[in-house]
């Protein structure tokens, strides 16, 4: 259970980072990331695979590509949601997703399930990583 709000805790400040950098990507505060990285959670469960099995062709078409498409239809969906949360237009969703992907993976690689922080080191030892 710690992980799990660790890990909202990140997509909110993933959020709030990719508002940072767009201009098209508006949040009011912390409160209105928080809701909207819990609405993003909500779509991403229910929505996402559903979208992904129905678009597969053109997903493999594009090489995965348009995986992108959909992850900014999820963030236009979650901004018409949320009060305080506001996309201005297709490209602004399909960069901020991308920030919002980046940031998210980056941090979350780190946190374990338990809620840890954790760091793994590799040391070559005899020619092989260990």
């Amino acid at each position: 259970m710690p992980g799990l709000l660790i890990r909202w805790f990140i997509l909110t400040l993933a959020i709030l980072a990719a508002a940072y950098v767009l201009d098209g990507i508006e949040v009011a505060g912390f409160f209105s990331a928080f809701l909207a990285a819990a609405m993003l959670g909500i779509l991403n469960a229910f929505f996402r695979p559903i979208l992904l099995i129905l678009t597969l062709p053109v997903n493999i078409l594009s090489l995965g590509l348009f995986t992108f498409v959909i992850n900014a239809l999820m963030l236009m969906m979650a901004s018409g949601v949320i009060g305080g949360f506001s996309v201005h237009g297709f490209w602004p969703a399909v960069l901020g997703s991308l920030i919002i992907s980046l940031v998210s993976w980056g941090l979350t690689s780190l946190v374990s399930d338990r809620g840890r922080i954790e760091v793994i080191s590799l040391h070559r030892r005899g020619g092989r990583w260990e």
